[in-house]
């Protein structure tokens, strides 16, 4: 019994130990687990205390900071008016969906959104390109992730982007993976998403919307973000296309800007969707005609959130331009010139003409139209007058008596010489009318201009280069007289730019002029050596007709606002007539000039050349032209005119040319010249009822 109790209490004593024991390990654990706890409290504690006491502040600032962002909206291209006040180039109003980019929005999300719209509108596919289809296929992750494991060179060193740009290539490469045209459509929908910036608004589609488009997403906008229906702005002519070469073209929002431009387009504020103006009188006045966007200011969040937005600035449609030219007179002036090459005419390439304002340089009319020769096909060409250089001939003639008066080799008082054939060096050169040396005839300055005489513009450049014929030869001339006869030339606007406001202006061709062609300097003097422009001759008549003053040709004459119903508006400004230079010539030597294209018209001499002009009223001062041209090796003529009327107190120059006619075409310049001024006086200077 006893060494039964014995057992029993060493049993609990052994229990009682190892009670002892596991309770030692549980507190120690208990211990550590409360040292840990109160180390990270502490840590927590001041980590709170940092960030309340000490930083508090400085993060309350960032939860509470808010970014102001603009956002634009598009703005209404200005119009261009004719010099009446009618629409030359209006703006047509069209549906469009457009679409505004949020704050940080995610490819993934406009990848959502353009799958969505993808099934609501139809997309003109044709600019897509693959790199485009490629970067919308990869923007879902699933398919990154198959294209990724097709790849055969991807190696472990590779970044994520390295890896991107493989599965692009990839994609852009491998012409059997076909895409559906759904497919298409979202990737071009996704395509012009991507190009928007924050903020801004861009066009998905902006013509040729449908009743079912517009009704279909309209339905759907809250599902599709950023997607609005709105409007849009093209282009229109309502008195038709006949000089949109003139009046320049847009670009459209599926072309953007353009590509050669878009930098600089860019840093100006031009979203890559916005239209812009490309050529001529659109590229030209852009700034004007552009107008000026909407500004909302968009305020957000430290977590980008819209807080709220308020419009700052309602946009302002672009100003508008009124012009010189009167569009019922340019109308007509072009079917004048296009009908001018309707029959009988050969080998001519064309013909052109430019009707001005000889006191201001406005522009009244410019015809143009181009003509192959080889299957007759018309072509309009307003922009030929002033990018066309053609070999005028005798219509120069006027400059070139200019010239030896400033050189004084004649005086308005003895300019008498004999026209008689030029023959020396081998050379053989004369006048019209005088082959043979059968009709030589004494001729003053103004008669010599009446008859056109060749002779006598040669001796004037023979004198001019102290050459004493014909007692000396051509040959030993000095070279300079090529610089003497185009710098007299140049002061009328012959051979250099007239200044005119639109870009892609010629200069025309100046031939070569040295020892060796010495001959060809005689050719100059009366225009059938040097090229110029129909514009040029027309700047140069209108520096004779105007007592010496060459001035700018330009275009727009005013800028003017839209009044409240989008009329035509106040004049913002105007433009003042620029004097380029003055001819340094005395009113008696001017008047010498003057009377000798007056007799060209309405002279005595039986050689005058125009005086089938001498039936216009009021009467008007010319002088006709005819340039020994040739076309594909074959000679033909090309005929050319400037004149300007009334002859007294000139309101209106015009000059034209119709290059490479047949051999014996004698009055198509004079023909056509009469019906211009018909339309003149009917269109222009017609009282307004009349009109």
């Amino acid at each position: 019994m006893n060494n039964f109790f014995r057992n029993i209490f060493k049993t609990n004593n052994k229990r009682e130990k190892n009670t002892h024991n596991n309770s030692n390990v549980i507190t120690n654990r208990l211990n550590l687990i409360f040292i840990i706890s109160g180390i990270l409290l502490a840590v927590l504690v001041l980590k709170l205390a940092d960030m309340q006491i000490f930083k508090g502040n400085e993060y309350k600032a960032i939860v509470n900071q808010s970014d102001n962002t603009v956002k634009y909206g598009n703005a209404q291209r200005g119009l261009i008016y004719d010099s009446t006040g009618k629409v030359l180039v209006g703006n047509q109003t069209n549906r469009a969906i457009t679409y505004t980019k949020s704050l940080n929005t995610m490819p993934s999300e406009m990848y959502q959104s353009a799958n969505e719209l993808s099934n609501y509108i139809s997309m003109d596919l044709d600019t897509l390109t693959r790199r485009q289809l490629a970067d919308y296929y990869l923007t879902n992750s699933n398919n990154l992730t198959k294209v990724e494991n097709k790849l055969t060179n991807v190696s472990a060193n590779d970044s994520v982007d390295d890896k991107y740009n493989k599965a692009l290539e990839y994609i852009q490469n491998n012409k059997s993976i076909k895409f559906s045209k759904k497919t298409k459509t979202a990737a071009t929908i996704f395509a012009k998403m991507s190009g928007a910036y924050q903020l801004s608004t861009t066009y998905i589609k902006s013509s040729d919307v449908s009743n079912k488009e517009i009704a279909e997403v309209g339905e759907h906008l809250n599902d599709i973000k950023g997607v609005q229906v709105g409007t849009s702005w093209s282009r229109n002519y309502p008195y038709g296309k006949s000089i949109q070469s003139i009046l320049g073209t847009v670009s459209s929002e599926r072309a953007g800007l353009p590509s050669d431009r878009i930098n600089e387009l860019i840093t100006k504020g031009y979203s890559r969707s916005d239209s812009v103006g490309q050529s001529f009188l659109e590229r030209q006045y852009e700034s004007v005609l552009k107008g000026t966007k909407s500004q909302t200011e968009v305020q957000t969040g430290g977590t980008d959130n819209l807080v709220k937005e308020t419009k700052k600035y309602a946009g302002k449609k672009g100003d508008n331009l009124q012009l010189t030219i009167n569009s019922k007179f340019q109308k007509k002036l072009q079917s004048l010139v296009t009908n001018s090459m309707k029959g009988g005419v050969g080998n001519s390439t064309g013909a052109y003409a430019v009707v001005m304002n000889p006191k201001t340089g406005g522009v009244i009319g410019m015809g143009g139209v181009k003509r192959n020769p080889e299957t007759g096909k018309l072509i309009n060409d307003e922009l030929g007058t002033m990018n066309s250089s053609i070999t005028m001939g005798s219509v120069v003639k006027g400059a070139t008596v200019s010239g030896a008066l400033m050189d004084n080799v004649i005086t308005p008082n003895n300019s008498t010489l004999l026209d008689r054939p030029i023959k020396s060096a081998g050379l053989n050169k004369s006048s019209w009318f005088n082959h043979s040396g059968n009709a030589n005839i004494s001729v003053n300055a103004e008669g010599a201009l009446e008859v056109s005489s060749n002779s006598y513009m040669m001796q004037l450049a023979m004198k001019e280069a102290k050459l004493n014929y014909p007692s000396q030869s051509i040959g030993s001339m000095n070279p300079d007289i090529f610089n003497i006869e185009r710098g007299y030339f140049n002061q009328f606007g012959l051979g250099v730019k007239t200044g005119i406001d639109l870009p892609g202006e010629t200069t025309g061709i100046t031939g070569v002029g040295t020892a060796s062609n010495l001959g060809n300097a005689l050719d100059l003097s009366f225009g059938n050596y040097d090229s110029y422009t129909t514009l040029q001759i027309a700047q140069y008549i209108s520096t004779i007709a105007n007592n010496g003053n060459r001035m700018k040709p330009y275009l727009v004459q005013n800028i003017r606002s839209s009044n409240n119903k989008g009329k035509l508006g106040k004049i913002e400004s105007t433009t003042t007539p620029t004097l380029l230079n003055r001819i340094p010539m005395t009113q008696e030597q001017k008047n010498v000039v003057k009377r000798g294209m007056y007799q060209v018209v309405h002279g005595s001499n039986r050689y005058k050349t125009g005086g089938m002009l001498s039936s216009i009223k009021p009467e008007v001062s010319a002088k006709t032209g005819t340039a020994q041209t040739f076309y594909n090796g074959k000679q033909t003529v090309t005929l050319s005119l400037v004149s300007f009327a009334p002859s007294k107190n000139p309101k209106v120059a015009i000059a034209l040319a119709i290059p490479n006619l047949p051999t014996d075409a004698e009055s198509n310049n004079m023909t056509l010249a009469k019906q211009i001024y018909s339309a003149y006086w009917k269109y222009v200077e017609a009282k307004p009822n009349n009109k």
